[in-house]
């Protein structure tokens, strides 16, 4: 076995990884609603439509991966240059076709490498963390999801970043992000070589047979829907509700560096006092966020900082935690790099579903209140942003909160 690559490589590659997630969800739709002439409609039913795709795609990819055996480096090589080509398609070219039809295209290729490299890169990081020793599972899982965290920070906030620099900041971004899947691909080169032979591993439905991990998986289908709400709104309620455009990037930036800073400091509590007590009190704090934001207004920028700071650092928990946990129930099924292939098939799924769901049902029902991006808005219109922004999110969290209540965690 090749000497395996040091935890900073998975920060870089989870960093790479993350800045292909979330952030899409954020510019996209106002890049093609904006500059293409999309309606937000339509993005959120292309948005939608993909992530069905993915009710097949993410199982059946999590098969591939646990099949791959000694051609897996090789694969992930491939799925890393088809990320960066497919970002480069999306934000730094002028659609060749129908903009709509374009942006199809480009994020069907991206969300399916994306989905193939993160169930092969979690599914190594099970058997990555049983050699480590007690705690190795939420050791790999603070180094990755930290380095998530900063690479999804530099994504959101990138654009902004670049615009006065450069005349095009989102091709720059997709420039710069094609350069970091090279980078973290070669860091973590070593670690595809360190399983040769085909793992089949159990199968899914030994996966959802097993009373966590399935609970695990309502838990992450649940607890996720929350952040969607807010990425796929985030932009919108800065700009129209707080009307203080310009302020969409230092805020993001804010958020994700609250989830950075505060996923170790979850990751250590999480040790010191059990990961369900520590799960709970991130997602009161969440709540209480999402909350108050109800309540802002034109101007509130200072209180919405601060509702990006307890937020942000909430959703650290949620990063840091969870996947941690699912890796441990992987770990006592078996099957190696298959079984985990197969049970961070299902999980992709359940965590991305909740994004294409908060689109197509978000965003079309946002046009229909009246609202327009980057427009005057009437009044009744913001009142609906703000309720969907702020409201939804605080009784999807609470369903989460009931659900974690009843599941029985055990300890590491």
């Amino acid at each position: 076995m090749s000497r395996a690559a040091p935890l900073p490589a998975y920060a870089l590659f989870g960093a790479m990884l993350a800045s292909a997630g979330l952030p899409i969800y954020i510019h996209a739709p106002k890049v093609y609603a904006e500059d293409w002439g999309v309606s937000l409609a339509a993005l959120g039913a292309v948005l939608f439509g993909l992530r069905l795709l993915d009710l097949v795609q993410d199982p059946g990819l999590g098969w591939v991966v646990a099949r791959l055996g000694r051609w897996r480096g090789q694969a992930v090589a491939a799925g890393v240059v088809i990320l960066g080509a497919a970002m480069v398609g999306l934000f730094a070219m002028a659609p060749p076709v129908a903009p709509l039809l374009w942006f199809a295209g480009m994020l069907v290729l991206l969300f399916s490498a994306y989905s193939f490299l993160t169930i092969a890169f979690y599914a190594r990081g099970v058997a990555r963390a049983a050699s480590m020793g007690p705690g190795g599972h939420m050791r790999l899982a603070g180094w990755r999801e930290g380095g998530a965290l900063a690479g999804v920070s530099l994504a959101a906030l990138a654009p902004a970043a670049l615009a006065p620099l450069i005349s095009a900041p989102y091709a720059g971004f997709a420039v710069a992000f094609a350069a970091l899947c090279l980078v973290a691909g070669f860091a973590m080169r070593t670690d595809w070589k360190g399983q040769t032979e085909e793992t089949e591993g159990p199968g899914f439905r030994a996966v959802l047979s097993e009373p966590l991990a399935r609970r695990l998986l309502l838990l992450a289908l649940v607890n996720a829907a929350p952040l969607a709400v807010t990425a796929t709104l985030f932009l919108f309620f800065v700009e129209s509700r707080l009307a203080a455009p310009g302020w969409e990037g230092p805020l993001l930036l804010l958020f994700f560096i609250s989830a950075a800073v505060g996923a170790p400091l979850w990751a250590r509590a999480a040790a010191e006092f059990g990961a369900k007590r520590t799960l709970l009190s991130a997602m009161a704090l969440a709540i209480v966020g999402f909350g108050w934001a109800a309540l802002l207004g034109p101007g509130d920028v200072v209180p919405f900082a601060v509702i990006c700071v307890l937020s942000g650092a909430a959703v650290g928990a949620d990063l840091v935690i969870l996947p941690a946990l699912f890796a441990r129930a992987m770990a006592r099924i078996g099957g190696g790099d298959g079984g985990a292939g197969r049970g961070f098939g299902l999980w992709s799924f359940a965590s991305k579903f909740t994004l294409a769901f908060a689109a197509v049902l978000l965003l079309p029902a946002l046009e229909a209140s009246g609202f327009t991006a980057g427009g005057a808005n009437p009044e009744g219109a913001l009142m609906v942003l703000a309720a969907l922004y702020a409201l939804l999110p605080s009784a999807l969290k609470l369903v989460a909160v009931a659900l974690l209540l009843v599941t029985e965690i055990p300890e590491d």
